[in-house]
C-alpha cells in the first residue's frame, strides 16, 4: 500500500513538473485566472489519485494531459488574437488617472476605495496626492506610477485599445490622425503607446 503511494507520488511529481515546463513557468503572482484554475485542477487530480490507493494513476494523468493541451492551445490563441486575449485575460484597468480616482471603473471592477487605499499603503504610499496613475493589472496586482511617464498602450497588434483612448480623454479620430501623420495603416502597427506627450510606434515589419 505505502509503496504504491510512494511510486504514484514520485511519478506524478515529475509528470507535473514536465506539464508546467510545457505550459511555461510563471510566478504565483503572475498567474491569470485561467492559469490559477488549471493549477488547482491539476493539484486536485493528483491528490485524488494519491489518496485513493485502488485508483489507477492514468485516471489522473489523462485529464491532466488534457488540461495541459487546452492551456497551451489557449495560450497560442491569446498570442494570435488580441480580442480573444482580452476575453480570456481581461485588460488592465486605470483606477487613478492623472491623480483622479476613476470611481466608475472601480465600480465596474468591484474594487472598493478601501481596497485601493490598502494597496497603496502596502507600497508605502500615504496619500492619493502622491500618485498620478494606478493600474489594476490582469493578475489583480496594482501598479503605481508617481509621474506622467506611464506608457498608455493605444494600439496592440493592429487593434485600437478603445478603453485606454477614452481614459486619455481622446477619441478614435485622434488615433487615426496619428496614423495619417506617420503614413501608416492600422493593420501595419504592432504596438503604439503614448507617453510624455509623444506617441511611439512599433511597426509589424520591424519585428519580423
Amino acid at each position: 500500500m505505502y509503496l504504491n503511494i510512494i511510486i504514484k507520488t514520485f511519478i506524478l511529481y515529475f509528470f507535473i513538473i514536465i506539464c508546467y515546463r510545457v505550459m511555461g513557468k510563471k510566478e504565483v503572482g503572475q498567474l491569470s485566472i485561467i492559469d490559477l484554475i488549471v493549477s488547482i485542477l491539476i493539484a486536485e487530480l493528483a491528490a485524488m489519485c494519491i489518496e485513493e490507493n485502488n485508483r489507477s494513476i492514468f485516471v489522473s494523468i489523462v485529464p491532466i494531459t488534457l488540461l495541459v493541451i487546452i492551456q497551451v492551445g489557449l495560450s497560442i490563441l491569446t498570442l494570435k488574437s488580441n480580442t480573444f486575449r482580452k476575453f480570456i485575460d481581461g485588460s488592465p484597468q486605470i483606477l487613478v488617472n492623472q491623480g483622479k480616482i476613476n470611481f466608475k471603473q472601480m465600480q465596474k471592477t468591484r474594487y472598493s476605495l478601501d481596497d485601493l487605499i490598502s494597496q497603496l499603503r502596502e507600497q508605502g504610499i500615504k496619500s492619493l496626492d502622491e500618485i498620478k496613475y494606478a493600474i489594476l493589472e490582469n493578475n489583480g496586482k496594482l501598479s503605481i506610477f508617481n509621474d506622467n511617464i506611464y506608457p498608455m498602450p493605444i494600439i496592440l497588434d493592429g487593434v485600437i485599445d478603445v478603453d485606454t483612448v477614452k481614459n486619455m480623454n481622446k477619441d478614435i479620430d485622434w488615433v487615426y490622425n496619428i496614423l495619417n501623420k506617420n503614413k501608416l495603416k492600422l493593420n501595419e502597427v504592432f504596438y503604439a503607446f503614448y507617453t510624455k506627450d509623444k506617441t511611439y510606434i512599433i511597426k509589424k515589419n520591424e519585428i519580423n
